[in-house]
């Protein structure tokens, strides 16, 4: 989720992208955007970038382990293969 710093700078720059007119009214303005950015934002399903580190390191650990188990299963066929062909 954006932060309060960066949520105060994107209501900023869109107030500023307003016609003149309504730029009088930056203050309200900036508190209505503000506000409205914070609502929106809250319904979507959003992650902290964090979050986001987070399950990817775990992804990347429960890939290895497939890896290794993979390995680990060709390695056992291939034995279990040599030993059928020796009772053979």
């Amino acid at each position: 989720m954006l932060d309060s710093k960066q949520l105060d700078d994107l209501a900023r720059r869109l107030a500023s992208a307003m016609p003149k007119g309504l730029q009088m009214l930056q203050d309200d303005v900036n508190r209505n955007l503000r506000a409205s950015l914070e609502a929106g934002l809250a319904r979507l399903d959003l992650v902290t970038r964090e979050e986001l580190d987070i399950q990817a390191a775990v992804l990347a650990r429960s890939r290895e382990k497939l890896a290794v188990l993979e390995r680990r299963v060709t390695e056992l066929e291939r034995a279990l293969t040599t030993q059928r062909a020796a009772d053979d």
